[in-house]
């Protein structure tokens, strides 16, 4: 009798341990088979013009969202080849699949989500207003109602300046540097673009012109994904959380925007 019980109390903790271990395998082979239905290689739509996120340095694509995307690309396990557009051509070229994804500090809104997906947010951004150095009549967003306003096509920005600014006149050009000498040779009263490219443009270039009031209308960037890529967006989502939590967004955003000060 001792020796059939002890045999089935140790039938019985095989069958436990198999069953854990059975479990463990699933658990496994669902990942692996995530990680399969990835591509090798991702084409990525970006712009070249937009310091400091993405631009042209020796003549290589470079930037925050260069380096970003790169990183995240390195740690999902697939290889990435960028193909950059005028900023009003991303949308359109992840709606007919000229590229998988996009970034270039594309804000998070609900209309583009009609069209496009989005990965998490990975990083808050705003408006910002650079004016002439000598410009005194311009002082805050309400100073805009009524003005000449240069901006970037398709942006968030311009949507902005149609919706909130009664009577301004949204000048919308497909590059940034236009839009910026727009507003140093005087045929535009202001530039209304993303906080962060207006503050770099001004410290590195824009010595004639100076930026005005406070940050507006906050907004995230996400990483813009072609419908019906489902496993890649958790991809490029389960990277991201990994980069912040192991210091290299970090180690990418100091690069390009310094450290963070203290609170």
């Amino acid at each position: 009798m001792k020796k059939g019980w002890g045999f089935l109390v140790i039938a019985a903790s095989l069958i436990l341990l198999l069953a854990a271990c059975g479990g463990g395998n699933e658990e496994s082979k669902s990942k692996g088979d995530k990680k399969k239905a990835l591509k090798d290689t991702y084409t990525v739509g970006t712009d070249n013009s937009f310091v400091p996120f993405e631009f042209q340095k020796d003549g290589k694509l470079t930037g925050f969202d260069v380096d970003l995307m790169k990183a995240i690309a390195e740690e999902a396990g697939f290889n990435v080849n960028f193909k950059t557009t005028n900023f009003d051509g991303i949308i359109p070229g992840l709606q007919t699949k000229s590229f998988d994804m996009a970034i270039a500090g594309i804000g998070i809104t609900e209309e583009r989500k009609k069209a496009i997906d989005y990965s998490d947010p990975y990083y808050e951004s705003g408006l910002g207003i650079g004016v002439k150095q000598d410009n005194k009549d311009i002082k805050d967003i309400d100073d805009l109602k009524g003005k000449k306003i240069a901006t970037r096509l398709g942006s968030t920005s311009a949507d902005y300046i149609k919706k909130h600014l009664d009577g301004a006149t949204p000048k919308e050009y497909e590059q940034l540097d236009q839009a910026y000498l727009a507003v140093e040779n005087g045929s535009v009263d202001a530039i209304l673009y993303d906080w962060p490219n207006v503050a770099y443009y001004i410290k590195t270039k824009g010595e004639s012109l100076k930026m005005v009031g406070d940050k507006y209308q906050a907004e995230k960037y996400g990483i813009a994904v072609a419908k019906g890529q489902e496993e890649l967006v958790d991809a490029v989502n389960d990277a991201l959380k990994k980069l912040k939590e192991n210091g290299k967004y970090d180690e990418i955003n100091e690069k390009y925007f310094g450290k963070k000060e203290s609170k």
